[in-house]
């Protein structure tokens, strides 16, 4: 389907070098029908414009399937994957080691709901507590 160039899209240099990172798609089942570039373009709509999926305008990909490809991605580690290989590429960019040594947290910009952070926390080695919870304040 041709549409108008948004903003959020890719460009064709910036495809190729994300394009290898997804995850192919799967052997069994119907053949995808979709473009992968468009779903990603598709994607980063989402994203940039704070929308709900729902209403991802209609000249890309069906909401539903969108939605679908993007958590399928993120089960399968694709979003990770493209992290992982941008940020090497920027750092070495930069001169720096691709790999970071250290991480700097700073709990008066960063908020997390709370089910998230229990969530992380419990899911720690060594977590403890009742019902799988840790303990805090120690």
């Amino acid at each position: 389907m041709s549409r108008p160039h948004d903003y959020t899209d890719l460009s064709d240099r910036q495809w190729r070098l994300i394009r290898p990172l997804l995850p192919p798609p799967a052997k069994v089942g119907a053949k995808r029908q979709l473009d992968s570039l468009e779903v990603v373009n598709a994607i980063f709509y989402v994203l940039r414009a704070g929308c709900p999926w729902r209403l991802l305008p209609h000249d890309f990909p069906n909401w539903n399937s969108v939605y679908h490809l993007f958590w399928a991605w993120r089960n399968l580690g694709g979003w990770e994957k493209i992290h992982r290989k941008l940020r090497a590429k920027i750092r070495t960019k930069e001169k720096r080691s691709a790999k970071p040594s250290a991480a700097i947290l700073d709990s008066q910009s960063s908020s997390l709901k709370k089910g998230l952070f229990f969530s992380l926390l419990s899911s720690e080695e060594g977590s403890a507590g009742s019902g799988g919870e840790p303990l805090l304040g120690r």
